[in-house]
């Protein structure tokens, strides 16, 4: 194997299949709903790592806090000779594991970009000439085939993005990555934790209002794709916390009553004064409750990992015998 392989495994169009469908989904939906997938353009990217540096928003700074203290020990429990990791990005947080693991033979970053992979796959073997990476366009949603690596593989899914899927969806989510495992595999899953409502709201509508251009920049990917008329000045953004799910909401309200046009779909969509379009889901837990979901998947955690103010938690999961 060459030290640095990429495979793409979606079709070169795919990804502008998937913003018409899911457009036309949920903006024809009521209510009207968008994934956060389409947060993510080159724009949307440094939006959110800015708001990774802001001191409202800690989820960042606890996983890599975790990262740092606890690397080796997830190591040494893994033993892994293969890591995957899902979303990876810019594959940033994942060195301090690349770090405490001498025996690693592979990494696999998994994300849709080809240019965040390329990227982070030509730096980490220049780091490290012995390692190989074998990167794979995918989305790991939809349904994932891992090239023939060296176990054990251990499975990583940070950042606490598992908290975008609903409930059902995590659920066929932690399914898919079961199906990856096989007996001595692990899966190191990234979750943020239940806490103060205040704390949550001020995290996701932050003082500089980062957040809220980083939410209305879904508009800009939509009306640069798909020619649509979005005018941002006419959304503000909202965040609120649901007791209820235990998830914190980002919306989009629209200030007064429009219309707007999507060309390339043909589709004309009302919004009334007041109107919200829900562009985000971010799932909070508990130990007990991302147990049962692993058990439910069978996977049984393992270890549980979280920094030292409690606010995020890394837990480590095998598969169930």
């Amino acid at each position: 194997m060459s030290p640095f392989l990429l495979t793409r495994t979606l079709p070169e169009d795919a990804t502008e299949a998937a913003l018409r469908a899911d457009v036309l989904r949920g903006l024809t939906r009521t209510p009207k709903t968008l994934p956060p997938k389409w947060f993510y353009d080159a724009h949307g990217s440094e939006l959110f790592e800015k708001i990774t540096e802001l001191p409202e928003y800690y989820p960042t700074r606890a996983e890599r806090e975790i990262l740092i203290h606890r690397a080796v020990d997830i190591a040494a429990a893994t033993g892994s000779r293969t890591l995957v990791e899902l979303g990876s990005g810019s594959s940033d947080k994942t060195r301090h594991l690349l770090d405490a693991m001498p025996s690693l033979h592979t990494y696999v970053p998994v994300d849709v970009s080809d240019s965040a992979l390329r990227q982070a796959g030509e730096a980490l073997i220049a780091e490290r000439p012995g390692l190989d990476v074998h990167a794979l366009i995918a989305d790991f949603t939809g349904g994932l085939a891992l090239p023939d690596t060296p176990g054990p593989r251990l499975v990583a899914f940070l950042g606490g993005t598992i908290g975008n899927l609903p409930p059902a969806e995590r659920a066929v989510f932690l399914a898919g990555v079961r199906a990856l495992l096989s007996p001595g595999d692990a899966l190191l899953l990234g979750t943020d934790l239940v806490k103060d409502e205040s704390v949550l709201v001020a995290a996701y509508d932050d003082m500089a209002g980062v957040t809220a251009e980083f939410n209305k920049n879904v508009l800009s990917v939509i009306n640069r794709e798909l020619g649509a008329d979005f005018d941002a000045d006419a959304f503000t953004h909202v965040a609120l916390w649901d007791a209820r799910q235990e998830w914190i909401e980002m919306r989009l309200r629209s200030v007064r009553a429009q219309a707007v046009k999507v060309p390339a779909l043909d589709l004309a969509v009302d919004f009334a004064a007041g109107e919200e379009l829900r562009t985000e889901i971010s799932a909070k837990f508990r130990r007990d409750g991302i147990g049962g979901e692993l058990a439910s998947a069978g996977l049984e955690l393992a270890h549980w990992w979280t920094d030292r103010g409690g606010r995020f938690a890394l837990s480590l999961s095998v598969v169930r015998g």
